[in-house]
């Protein structure tokens, strides 16, 4: 069922239902069918009339407090930041205050270029890989990871399904939904690091320092996820680290990588809970991941071993691991230039921000990619609409 309106912007939407699931958005797109959905959005495969190539329309969850517009706000300006060929980009943003979804804001659509898989369904079928393309892939990866932590970000949540695919290789970094900015201070020991939230990342591809001291962790979770998917390219699709909780997981990692001695241990667990666990597990000497993974490139294997390192202070960071040997032969290092902007983050940790000035910023990232919001009179619109609801509560 389709059904034709204009939003605050003159902007005419159309809104058609897939799988239960309404998506307004601009008569310019033509929605084909659902690609997916998870727990912060859906996405719609649709044929852009203009330029007559399929787009991937994500629809953003609705914004119902302070929290979920600091995730979608951090997503957009991420996104919108990052120039890298290797990072999902948006090519577009729909504001839809017609369907009003949510009492706070409206819908909010981001239009991505199309993917034709994720890699969690490419290891499906892993023999379709060879090493040059798990190679090309890893490279493209490394690359996209570099680029990040330059500009002092840090994905936290870098599994298969969020690496998008096309036919010929070629791969994009997506979801950055769970994406923080490190802050501008070193530590001593020159390894920038900060207290953040321990609930990051699938758990098959949680960093060991993640479990172990919960909310201090840096740039090497990314590296660490990572390499568990590197991992699973090398072994036939099979997860490496596949616990059902977080003492299982560390169990697994100290059986599999061997337990760290003492000094590495000092250096990254500061929980003494969490340091009388790993005391008590058996002593395992340090081993190449090669015991489990036969693999036939022992440089693949080597870089491999370098992003598993269990203390992260001894962990390959991604500059690193560009010079490592197992890219020699398709490195461009024209590709590697580092990010030279500012992405501003400073909303992630101010208190003061309200829930009334978060909304704005969004709407103002939404006017930079093309929307012609007013931003005054949408906001004033959504005060009476709140207002409104609340009138009509009180008759009930």
């Amino acid at each position: 069922m389709k059904h034709i309106s204009q939003n605050s912007q003159n902007l005419q939407l159309v809104t058609k239902t897939f799988n239960d699931i309404p998506f307004t958005i601009s008569t310019r797109y033509q929605g084909i069918k659902l690609l997916g959905a998870g727990s912060y959005g859906t996405v719609l495969l649709a044929l852009d009339t203009q330029t007559n190539t399929k787009v991937a329309i994500k629809k953003l969850n609705p914004l119902e407090d302070i929290i979920d517009a600091k995730r979608m706000l951090r997503e957009i300006r991420i996104l919108r930041a990052m120039a890298h060929p290797n990072i999902v980009a948006i090519k577009a943003a729909i504001y839809d205050n017609v369907s009003q979804e949510s009492d706070y804001f409206g819908t909010v659509y981001l239009v991505q270029e199309y993917f034709q898989a994720d890699l969690h369904r490419v290891l499906k079928n892993p023999k379709d890989l060879s090493d040059d393309h798990v190679q090309f892939i890893m490279y493209q990866l490394t690359k996209a990871v570099a680029y990040l932590h330059s500009a002092s970000i840090i994905h936290r949540d870098i599994k298969p399904s969020n690496i998008l695919a096309k036919d010929d290789c070629s791969i994009s970094l997506c979801d950055f939904g769970l994406s923080r900015q490190i802050e501008e201070y070193e530590e001593e020991d020159n390894k920038k690091a900060q207290n953040f939230t321990e609930y990051v990342v699938t758990r098959y591809y949680r960093a060991p320092e993640i479990m172990v001291s919960s909310q201090q962790y840096s740039f090497p979770i990314d590296i660490w996820s990572l390499g568990c998917t590197f991992a699973e390219m090398l072994n036939e699709g099979k997860v490496l680290f596949k616990g059902k909780t977080y003492v299982q997981m560390v169990k697994m990692i100290f059986e599999i990588l061997g337990k760290p001695i003492q000094e590495d241990l000092d250096q990254f667990i500061k929980n003494k809970n969490a340091m009388e666990f790993v005391q008590s597990l058996p002593s395992v000497p340090p081993q190449s991941i090669k015991k489990l993974i036969d693999y036939s490139n022992p440089l693949a294997i080597d870089l491999l071993d370098k992003m598993l390192v269990i203390n992260p202070h001894k962990r390959i960071t991604a500059q690193e691991a560009l010079n490592h040997p197992y890219f020699k032969e398709i490195r461009e290092k024209t590709e590697e230039a580092p990010y030279k902007g500012h992405a501003d983050f400073t909303f992630e940790n101010d208190d003061t921000i309200s829930f009334e000035q978060m909304r704005i910023m969004i709407l103002e990232e939404l006017n930079k990619l093309g929307e012609k919001i007013d931003i005054p009179g949408e906001i004033d619109r959504l005060r009476q609409l709140r207002e409104k609801r609340r009138a009509q509560k009180l008759k009930k």
